[in-house]
């Protein structure tokens, strides 16, 4: 199913600068993938549609997909402050990319496969769920 994207955190699209992703990229100290750059670099702040995802035997939905940008107005929806807000509760290698309508996060788990991180499910009491084991099959997984 072909996804489309809804305004969530700005009125419009808000592509990522250059240089923006290298500079996550640096502070830290992974490789984002490719078709995550591809998807989010257009559709960051943004709310897939479909946007439901199954987890373990209930499902949640994905309210947005975190920014890169940095902008003052949105820092609740930064990957960099959901990843400050995760860091002293999970291991470290575990990055959030996206934020669900109940405050919970699905983030890249680096810590097994640092050029191939699959995609957990953290929830508010900071416990960890396995999803899937790629960006691509987190996207085929949504649903309405």
């Amino acid at each position: 199913m072909k996804l489309q994207w809804e305004s969530y955190v700005w009125d419009a699209p808000h592509p990522v600068a250059i240089g923006e992703f290298e500079a996550l990229e640096q502070q830290w100290g992974v490789s984002l993938l490719d078709e995550y750059r591809s998807v989010v670099s257009v559709h960051q702040g943004m709310t897939p549609n479909p946007h439901i995802i199954d987890i373990g035997r209930g499902e949640s939905s994905i309210c947005t997909f975190l920014t890169i940008s940095e902008d003052e107005s949105s820092r609740v929806y930064s990957m960099r402050d959901a990843h400050n807000l995760l860091k002293p509760h999970t291991p470290p290698g575990i990055y959030p990319f996206a934020l669900t309508g109940s405050g919970e996060y699905v983030c890249f788990d680096y810590r097994d496969a640092p050029s191939q991180p699959s995609i957990v499910f953290v929830t508010i009491q900071m416990e960890i769920y396995p999803l899937v084991n790629s960006f691509s099959a987190f996207l085929e997984k949504l649903h309405d």
